[in-house]
């Protein structure tokens, strides 16, 4: 397994999968939701609209993970996850954990050698880098330990991260 942090925009980096920070409702949003919405075009919007439509209609769940295509994206697929708001009450670490456990899952279940993840909840969700740094370096490396590696294709994480400060938050936690 190879994971590591890097300071990039996830909408270029060149990966199987990239991890959009996302809102139940689907339809993009600000931040890494939005970037993500206008880098990969129109086509996302309609199909997370027919997601909704047939499969999600009270919206994606804190915690859970659903997969589109990356359509003018670098990357083949995006899969969207939903993190816990703080300001919205919602402060329980399993739910982040669950995100990123989640994601990892489905990027196995579709065969993806390798993922970039944003700081999921960080920023307008309110939670702390460092605690999501924490959170997300050790549900990275559960989920390997977990798992006798040579029955998963993915073998590289990435964090995209958007400054250095963050950037030494998660390699500090990798290395914890």
């Amino acid at each position: 397994m190879n994971v590591s942090v890097e300071v990039a925009d996830i909408t270029t980096l060149d990966v199987d999968v990239i991890v959009n920070a996302a809102n139940s409702s689907l339809m993009g949003g600000g931040g890494v939701d939005g970037a993500i919405h206008r880098a990969a075009g129109p086509q996302l919007l309609e199909e997370c609209k027919e997601i909704r439509k047939n499969d999600l209609p009270d919206g994606l769940p804190t915690g859970q993970a659903v997969a589109t295509k990356g359509y003018d994206l670098p990357a083949r697929w995006v899969i969207h996850t939903v993190g816990p708001n703080k300001g919205a009450g919602q402060t329980d670490p399993f739910l982040l954990e669950s995100a990123f456990r989640n994601s990892m899952d489905l990027a196995a279940q579709m065969g993806a050698h390798s993922v970039a993840f944003p700081a999921i909840s960080a920023g307008v969700y309110g939670w702390d880098m460092a605690e999501v740094a924490q959170i997300a370096a050790d549900t990275i490396r559960g989920w390997f330990d977990s798992l006798d590696t040579a029955c998963t294709a993915l073998q590289t994480v990435i964090f995209a991260v958007t400054n250095d400060e963050a950037r030494e938050l998660f390699e500090k936690a990798l290395n914890s």
